[in-house]
C-alpha cells in the first residue's frame, strides 16, 4: 500500500507551496500533486485602471522579481502604444533587471538551497531542521556557511547599485512607456559600476567554486528531478533595437531546438479552482474567475501548456537555448545553470554600462491611445514571464499575467498531464521518509515563487486575525 507524505507549506521559498507525494514499499515516488494554496486577485485589481498604472501594480505580485514584472507590463503597453525604447533606454532596463536577477540568483543558491545540503549554525532560525545526507567536510561546510552570511551583504550591495538607476527597490519607479526616467549622470554610471566590480569578484571566486564544490559531493543529483525535459525561453535582455536579446527565445523538444510560437500557448484549469469558461484560453482571451472547492481541483495555478505540451522554464532553458550550458536536466543542471548565468549576465552589465551615453536621450513622454492591445513577453529569474493587455476608453478591460512558476509548478492539465515539477518529483527514492530531503531538493532547484503565480484574498472577509500598527497622532504620542 503506498504511503503518502505532505510537505505543507514547503519552506525557503516564496509563497505557500504544499507538496504532496505517494512511495511505494522501497520509498519510491509513484505520485505526486503540487498545489499552490491562495489566490491571486491581480487581474481583476487592474480592470478599470489606466494601462499605465500595469507597471507599477504588477510588481506589487512579488517582492523577488519586482523588475521582471515592470518590464513585462512596460513592454505590453508599448506594443499596445506602437512604440519602441531608445537604445539607450534599453541598456539602462537592461542593468536594472540584471541587478536584481543577480541578487535573486544569489538568494536562490545561499539562502534558499544551500541548508539542504550544509548544516546551518544549531540555533534558531536555522533549528529544527533534517539531519540526513549532509556530505561535506567540516571545513568545507563552514566556508559555504561563511559564504551563506557573506551573501547577505552581497544582495543588499546588489539592491543599492539596482537603485541607482531605477529609484528603488523592490518595486522600481522609473520604468515607464517611453524609456527610463532616471537622469543619466558619469557620477551615477561610475557609482554603479564601483558595486558591480565587487558583486562580479564575489560571483567569479565564491558562488561559481562553492557550487562547483557542491555538484562534487552531490554528483548523483544529476540524475535526479529531469521532469518533463521540455524547455521554453521568450528571451531576455534587448541588445539592439531589432528585437534580438541576450538570451534567445525558443523552444527544446526531444534533443531538437525552434522557434517559438505563442499562440500556442494555452492555459488549463481543469485540477484548478476556476471556473470551467477560465480554462482553454490563450492569455490574451484569459479570465480569473475563482470557484474554490471545484471538485476534482486542487491548486490556485493554472496548468499553462504550450501545444498542449508540459514544459520548464528558468535559467536552464535560457542556457540550453543560448547554447551555453546543454550537460543534462536535473536538480544540479538547474543550479549549475543559475550560476554560469550569473556570471554571463554580471560580465554583459559592464559592457553596457561602458556603452552608456549620458548625451542621448533615456526617456520619451507618450501619449495615452484611447484603446490598444499588448502583449509583453520577458524572463524573470524564475523564467518565462508574459502579461497581455486589451485597453478601452483609456481603461483597462482584460490582463492576464502568466508567470514561470505557473509553467514549472501546475497542477494536471486537462488530459491529466503532470506539471513540471510533480513530473520531476516521479521515481526519486527516498531515504528516510520522515525526512524527506530530496524532494525539498528538487522542489528548490526549480526556485518556485508561489507568491508570484497566487496571492492573497479573503472573498467572504473571514479573518483569522488581524495586526495594527500605531502611527503618531498630530500631538506627537503613539
Amino acid at each position: 500500500m503506498a504511503t503518502k507524505i505532505k510537505l505543507d507549506p514547503v519552506t525557503r521559498l516564496e509563497g505557500h507551496l504544499k507538496i504532496e507525494v505517494e512511495v511505494d514499499s522501497n520509498n519510491k515516488v509513484i505520485n505526486a500533486h503540487s498545489t499552490g494554496n491562495m489566490f491571486r486577485g491581480f487581474e481583476k485589481i487592474l480592470v478599470g485602471r489606466d494601462p499605465r498604472d500595469a507597471i507599477h501594480i504588477t510588481q506589487r505580485i512579488c517582492g523577488l522579481c519586482p523588475v521582471s514584472h515592470s518590464i513585462a507590463a512596460v513592454k505590453a503597453v508599448e506594443d499596445a502604444f506602437g512604440y519602441k525604447p531608445s537604445f539607450n533606454a534599453m541598456l539602462m532596463r537592461n542593468l536594472i533587471l540584471g541587478g536584481n536577477y543577480i541578487s535573486d540568483h544569489i538568494l536562490q543558491f545561499y539562502h534558499l538551497t544551500l541548508l539542504d545540503y550544509a548544516k546551518g549554525p544549531q540555533q534558531s532560525p536555522w533549528t529544527p531542521g533534517y539531519d540526513v545526507d549532509y556530505r561535506l567536510s567540516d571545513s568545507e561546510n563552514t566556508a559555504l556557511i561563511n559564504n551563506y552570511i557573506k551573501a547577505l551583504e552581497i544582495r543588499r550591495k546588489a539592491h543599492e547599485m539596482t537603485a541607482i538607476f531605477s529609484g528603488k527597490i523592490p518595486h522600481v519607479m522609473s520604468i515607464a512607456p517611453g524609456g527610463v526616467t532616471q537622469k543619466l549622470t558619469s557620477s551615477n554610471i561610475n557609482q554603479f559600476k564601483t558595486y558591480l566590480n565587487e558583486i562580479k569578484s564575489f560571483i567569479d571566486n565564491e558562488y561559481i567554486d562553492d557550487l562547483n564544490l557542491l555538484a562534487d559531493k552531490y554528483s548523483d543529483y544529476y540524475n535526479i528531478g529531469k521532469g518533463c525535459g521540455n524547455l521554453l525561453t521568450y528571451g531576455v535582455f534587448d541588445i539592439d533595437t531589432n528585437g534580438n536579446t541576450l538570451f534567445k527565445s525558443g523552444i527544446y523538444k526531444d534533443g531538437s531546438y525552434s522557434s517559438i510560437d505563442i499562440s500556442k500557448i494555452k492555459e488549463y484549469a481543469k485540477y484548478s479552482w476556476y471556473t470551467n469558461d477560465s480554462g482553454n484560453r490563450h492569455p490574451s482571451s484569459g479570465k480569473t474567475e475563482p470557484s474554490y472547492g471545484k471538485s476534482g481541483a486542487y491548486s490556485w495555478l493554472k496548468s499553462p501548456r504550450y501545444n498542449g505540451e508540459v514544459f520548464e522554464v528558468g535559467p536552464l532553458a535560457r542556457m540550453f537555448m543560448n547554447g551555453e550550458y546543454t550537460r543534462g536536466i536535473s536538480v544540479m543542471d538547474r543550479h549549475m545553470a543559475r550560476g554560469l548565468e550569473s556570471k554571463k549576465i554580471a560580465s554583459e552589465m559592464l559592457n553596457w554600462l561602458n556603452s552608456l551615453s549620458t548625451s542621448a536621450s533615456t526617456y520619451t513622454q507618450l501619449p495615452l491611445p484611447s484603446s490598444g492591445t499588448g502583449v509583453g513577453l520577458t524572463e524573470a529569474p524564475r523564467g518565462a514571464l508574459g502579461h497581455w493587455l486589451n485597453f478601452n476608453n483609456q481603461s483597462i478591460s482584460n490582463y492576464q499575467v502568466l508567470t514561470p512558476t505557473c509553467w514549472n509548478v501546475s497542477p494536471r492539465d486537462d488530459f491529466n498531464q503532470m506539471g513540471a515539477l510533480e513530473q520531476a518529483l516521479i521515481g526519486v527514492t527516498i531515504q528516510d521518509p520522515t525526512q524527506p530531503i530530496e524532494l525539498l531538493r528538487i522542489v528548490h532547484s526549480f526556485d518556485p515563487c508561489t507568491g508570484c503565480s497566487i496571492h492573497v484574498m479573503d472573498s467572504e472577509k473571514n479573518i483569522k486575525s488581524k495586526f495594527v500598527v500605531s502611527t503618531p497622532n498630530p500631538n506627537g504620542a503613539i
